[in-house]
């Protein structure tokens, strides 16, 4: 029965953004609410209500504590102004000397304060009232629960009780076919029969299209589409398959009403069938899910394994699903009184030893997973590199026959109840990791239709996020899975709608999604505003790019500041009550954040002042280079080596900085030059004159300057000073000039000196008479005399 009360639980958590809006919108009637809050104590101190009955009081009081929150969330808008008032007024004087008409207004509106703020105290009581109702209703159940499945029966393997086992299994279906029997000799039911019995046929007829021909009718029109779509036919072939599903589904369901509109099943069969779709249902689910998670097809399954344990997983997979078919009919028939406890457990011991084998098999074959020989990748440890599909089944397959190992034992030893909590949610989170696979390559599937390309899952983040989303979505029903109650999600969506409180202020989740969605909507018109004094605004003008940079981004400052000013007061947060913790944590946040908050300041000081603006050739600390992006915190700076440095603001407001291009690309170039001595240098100024004045760059006004520095060590020295009209190519016209100047000099003769050294010895006798004397002395010596 645990697929059917996922079922069921899952409808009720769709259902329950629905009763929330109602549970909201509904006046609250205290009357009501005193009577179901005695009658919900009563059955807490008596703990002799049925669980159902504690259930349905649950599901009663959490509707209240909703309406009760609403109220109490909602307010009074009253409430703030007269507050506002009361303070205006100021604090009562101590000794009673305030003015008669100020005391009458002070009284006059603590009355009004005090009769807005009961129906909010009252709200408020009867919320905790709920709240510790809900938490022992709770606490009761979950005992129960307990109790349930450290039930033990003993005697599973006491002979005496598989005879009357044997015979209990077959008395449901006894009474069925007796049932049957008698309303075939009723005439009444007879004629009815035949009074429908074109109906039925033609609803019998249906159900074996959609069981027997519809299949096939699918795999071709997969066929066709294949034949006709050349991209993103893997989409095409998902939603097929799951076509492939639902047919027969319906077709069974189709089955069932007929047979019910015959008119000769009586209650017991009537009952007992309901469960038959369900059950194929879920044995074609699971057949769906062993076939595309272990496809023969490369490109389809979505866990590498062999073809031959592939082929062995789609057997194990749909052998568990009929026996998890037929464990819930069991579990259906002995819910509704059909079966006592020591059939159910002999049965279930059969299910639990046979799901067992299969499930420690098949986790044997999970653990396989990975690439095959020739695919097989390592890191630099040299571990085995997986995939996360492989990865996820290996840690599944050590858990399956974890569980396969130890159900079987727990059912054998008279514990039936932990067995079955242990191998059927298994079995059915198995199932859910394999939907979630699915779901992803779906996603990349249609990601492929739509763009037309593969997407390369290794360098893209949109496999991450869509398995996230996946994942964060499947933990309630992961949840439902294994035992939880929709009570128990309910509770923690009610947690999660009550918000935390500080102080005096309570800030729930819609005020967060209030403030998000009013942020991000002046965030996105921010974004918008600067696109367009970009492109279509600024250019118009005539401030130049470092004037209208500065005004897009103090645009996007101003307009963050306002959006999350306008977000704080949409969403009604009140941060009055968080005005003494901002302080004390503004203290230790100023001291840490010191030198971020600086250059922050700094920064908003470059945009308004503009010192600097991006394209300008600069000089910092030592640094030159071109000034590329001015951002809040720094400034990045790339050399003429093409490095980049990145300079915090503070240096830049604090320290001298020398800009070379500031306003205007003017700039003065300085070329020192020296000449032998003996050269005319009126004649060497003219030629440096007519070289500076003939260069494109050089600007005639003012015109250029020829300075005759003086006398050198070496040289006459002289330099060649000129404004240039681009400072940027400062180097290009040095070397040029350099060029010319060595030109011209050497065809009119003109030296360029280099610096010349003469050595003086001062004793230069005492070395001609050190090299005298070794010579006398080596014409003398005997060679052959070894020197003493």
């Amino acid at each position: 029965m645990r697929l059917l009360a996922v079922l069921r639980a899952a409808t009720l958590l769709v259902l329950l953004a629905a009763t929330s809006l109602w549970a909201q919108s509904e006046q609250m009637d205290y009357s009501a609410w005193e009577q179901l809050a005695s009658r919900a104590e009563t059955a807490v101190e008596s703990r002799e209500v049925s669980t159902n009955t504690l259930e349905d009081l649950r599901a009663d009081l959490s509707a209240y504590r909703e309406r009760l929150l609403g109220v109490e969330s909602a307010g009074d808008p009253r409430l703030a102004t007269l507050q506002t008032q009361l303070e205006a007024l100021g604090a009562a004087p101590e000794d009673g000397s305030e003015p008669e008409e100020i005391a009458q207004r002070r009284q006059e509106l603590q009355r009004q304060i005090s009769q807005l703020q009961a129906p909010l105290l009252r709200a408020e009581e009867a919320y905790s009232r709920a709240d510790g109702l809900i938490a022992a209703i709770d606490e009761i159940i979950r005992s129960r629960e307990t109790e349930r499945l450290l039930q033990r029966i003993p005697g599973l393997l006491d002979p005496r009780l598989w005879g009357p086992a044997l015979t209990s299994f077959f008395e449901p279906f006894q009474h069925v076919a007796s049932e049957i029997r008698a309303n075939w000799s009723n005439d009444v039911r007879r004629q009815t029969l035949l009074d429908q019995l074109p109906v039925i046929l033609l609803l019998v007829v249906l159900a074996g299209l959609l069981v027997f021909r519809a299949p096939k009718l699918v795999d071709r029109l997969g066929v066709w589409l294949r034949s006709k779509t050349r991209r993103g036919t893997g989409f095409w072939s998902s939603l097929l398959s799951l076509l492939r599903l639902t047919l027969p589904t319906g077709g069974l369901l189709l089955f069932v009403l007929a047979l019910s509109m015959s008119g000769l099943l009586g209650s017991r069969g009537a009952t007992i069938v309901f469960v038959l779709p369900v059950m194929l249902f879920f044995v074609l689910l699971a057949r769906w899910l062993a076939a595309e998670t272990f496809s023969s097809d490369d490109e389809i399954n979505t866990i590498s394994l062999s073809q031959e344990r592939r082929t062995e997983a789609r057997y194990y997979v749909n052998s568990l699903s009929w026996l998890l078919a037929l464990n819930t009919l069991f579990a259906y028939l002995s819910e509704i009184g059909e079966w006592v406890s020591e059939t159910r457990a002999i049965l279930g011991f059969v299910i639990h030893l046979l799901c067992g084998l299969i499930l420690f098999r098949l986790g044997q074959i999970l653990r396989q997973a990975g690439p095959l020989d020739g695919d097989v990748k390592h890191d630099e440890d040299g571990a085995q590199l997986l995939s996360f599909p492989s990865r996820l089944a290996r840690m599944a397959g050590q858990a399956a026959m974890l569980v396969g190992f130890v159900g079987p034992i727990l059912s054998l030893v008279g514990y039936v109840n932990i067995s079955d909590a242990l191998i059927f949610p298994t079995i059915l989170t198995l199932g859910l990791f394999a939907g979630l696979l699915l779901l992803q390559r779906l996603f990349r599937d249609l990601y492929h239709l739509v763009t037309g390309a593969p997407l390369d899952e290794a360098r893209s983040l949109l496999p991450v996020l869509s398995g996230s989303i996946l994942m964060l979505v499947s933990l309630p029903v992961l949840a439902l899975i294994w035992g939880a109650r929709v009570a128990d999600l309910t509770e923690i969506w009610a947690r999660f709608q009550a918000g935390f409180s500080f102080g005096e202020t309570r800030i729930s989740p819609t005020d967060f999604l209030m403030f998000a969605v009013v942020f991000a909507i002046g965030l996105i018109l921010t974004r918008l505003l600067q696109s367009g004094l970009r492109g279509s605004v600024l250019p118009k003008t005539r401030i130049d790019k470092g004037g209208q940079t500065a005004i897009v981004s103090g645009t996007g400052y101003l307009g963050i500041f306002l959006s999350a000013i306008v977000a704080i007061t949409s969403a009604g947060i009140d941060l009055t009550a968080l005005a003494v913790v901002a302080g004390a944590l503004s203290v230790g946040i100023g001291f840490g954040l010191q030198n971020i908050v600086q250059n922050f300041v700094s920064g908003i000081i470059l945009l308004i002042e503009r010192p600097i603006s991006e394209g300008d050739w600069i000089e910092v600390n030592g640094q030159h280079g071109t000034v590329k992006d001015i951002s809040v915190r720094s400034t990045r700076i790339e050399t003429f080596d093409r490095t980049d440095v990145i300079v915090p603001n503070a240096d830049l407001v604090s320290n001298s900085v020398t800009n070379y291009t500031r306003g205007n690309v003017l700039g003065r170039l300085v070329v020192d030059v020296g000449v032998a001595y003996g050269t005319d240098t009126r004649k060497v100024e003219d030629i440096l004159y007519k070289i500076a004045r003939n260069h494109d760059m050089v600007l005639m006004n003012p015109e250029p300057f020829v300075h005759f520095k003086g006398f050198g060590a070496d040289s006459l020295d002289f330099d060649v000073r000129m404004i240039l009209r681009d400072v940027t190519q400062i180097l290009v016209v040095r070397t040029e000039i350099n060029h010319q100047i060595a030109e011209v000099f050497k065809r009119e003769g003109i030296e360029i000196p280099f610096a010349q050294r003469d050595i003086w010895l001062r004793n230069p006798e005492t070395l001609s008479s050190g090299l005298g004397n070794k010579t006398e002395a080596d014409q003398t010596s005997d060679p052959k005399e070894p020197l003493s």
